[in-house]
Parts: C-alpha cells; structure tokens; sequence
C-alpha cells in the first residue's frame, strides 16, 4: 500500500512516498534512502527497488516526483538545459524540509545520479552519503544518441503510450527532458565544476552496457570528488542496474550504506 504525501512548495506541488516511515528499530540511527528518479522516470518506476533495499538496509526510505513528473505540478517556467542544477539547488532542500528529512543519503538514477552530485557539491547539510546509478558528469555523444533513438520512440513509437500512465502532462514531461539533452548548447554540459566540493562518501555505479554513457562517466567521478569514492561497473546489464541486476545492485548499496548506521545516544 502506498504512503503519498503532497507537499506545497511557495511555487509548485510536489508528490512524494514514504518507502518506510521509520528504520529498523534497533538501537542504531541510520539515514533516510532519499531516491531521485531518472529523466523519464517517477515514483512508480523505481519499481520494488526502493522497499527492497529498505528492507535490507534498515532505513527509512522516501522517493519522490520531480517538478513536471509523474503527479507532481509542472515547472512555473522552462528551466532550459540547466535543469539538473535547479532541481538540486533550488528544489531538492526544500523537498527535505518540507518532508522532515534529516540525515539522508541520496540514491539517484540517471539525471537524478547528476542531481545527488549536484547537490553534494552545493549543499550538504545532513547528506551522509550519495549512491548513483549510471550518472552523467559530461554530456556524451552516446548519450545524445541514445535521446535522438528516444524521442523517435516517443514520437513514432510507443514509447508514448508507455509514459503516459505514469505522467499526468507526458508530452511535456518528455519535451523538456528530450529538448534540453538535444540542445545544440548541451554538448558543453558538464558538473565536473562541483565534483571537488563533494566531500561525503560516494558510491558510483554502472552498467557495462549502458547505452547512455560510458566508463568514462565513472572515471570522472571517482577522479574529481574529494572525498571517498567507489566505482562499480556490472556485467551484463545496461542504465538500469537495480531493475537490470537488482540482486548485485542491492547487495552493492546495502554493503556501502551499512557503515553509515551508528549507535543511538
């Protein structure tokens, strides 16, 4: 059963769901899994990864629809190609208050991966660690590619159809996210600017086969954050590690973010 809140934000309304209220009760206090969706993705298509890796961990877990997904309001203006930094600096702190969130780690796929970075560059008040699922540093031509096969879906395909379940505006939801990637300026997008103020502990993960980037994007993360950061690439398995290769992934996470529980004073 799900456990939605809305929360009411000065300039938009934001959907999110409590994965579990409250961790494991036994005598430690661990960090709430705050989970950051993909760019076409949104509460329900995490799936049961969210609550698997709760379960596992003992932590409380809370994921959430970004501005212009799943059923949370539309932007109050285009962000344009910088939407990743707007989501982190600006929308993302108050996402947390507005939700109670202390203590946190940041478990991010895709955009929301660039978005936890972001945000651990930016701002890192109660983030104790970030984990990211095939994030993006730099722009790639493969990733561009891989939006141009994307948006012919949308347009000609049923890819579509599929989105339009999840997305109460599909067609916008997909346009800002397709027109920023396809920006002819966006080829010069990178956040390798902020990987030297993330200090927290990063855990960075990716499939061999992901069709939206390379190993490149992890050798750029592990080489420009300054503080501890490990790197995972997964065999046979694509831009979705925890749905591709859930059981490598969950045991990944869990291993990383066990340290981080401590004793209740």
């Amino acid at each position: 059963m799900s456990d939605d809140v809305f929360l009411d934000l000065p300039d938009r309304r934001i959907r999110g769901r409590w994965i579990a209220r409250a961790g494991r009760n036994d005598g430690l206090t661990r960090p709430t899994l705050v989970f950051l969706h993909e760019g076409l993705g949104c509460v329900e298509m995490w799936r049961d990864f969210p609550a698997r890796l709760c379960a596992l961990t003992g932590c409380a877990g809370f994921a959430y629809d970004r501005t212009g997904y799943g059923r949370s309001s539309k932007w109050p203006a285009d962000p344009g190609i910088r939407y990743m930094h707007v989501e982190a600096e600006a929308v993302l702190p108050r996402v947390l208050a507005a939700a109670g969130i202390g203590e946190h780690v940041l478990v991010g796929h895709s955009d929301g991966g660039t978005i936890a970075l972001i945000a651990a560059g930016h701002d890192a008040d109660d983030l104790r660690a970030v984990v990211t699922l095939a994030a993006h540093a730099v722009c790639e031509t493969v990733s561009v590619e891989a939006i141009r096969q994307a948006r012919a879906a949308f347009d000609g395909g049923d890819l579509r159809g599929k989105l339009a379940k999840y997305h109460d505006d599909v067609d916008t939801t997909f346009g800002l996210w397709a027109n920023a990637w396809l920006s002819p300026d966006f080829a010069r997008y990178s956040i390798e600017d902020r990987l030297p103020g993330v200090e927290v502990p990063v855990q960075a993960i990716q499939g061999e086969d992901d069709e939206y980037g390379t190993e490149l994007q992890l050798g750029l993360i592990a080489g420009k954050v300054a503080g501890y950061c490990e790197t995972r690439l997964i065999p046979d398995c694509g831009h979705a590690p925890h749905l591709q290769q859930p059981q490598r992934t969950l045991a990944e996470i869990a291993r990383f973010v066990g340290p981080l529980a401590r004793m209740d004073l």
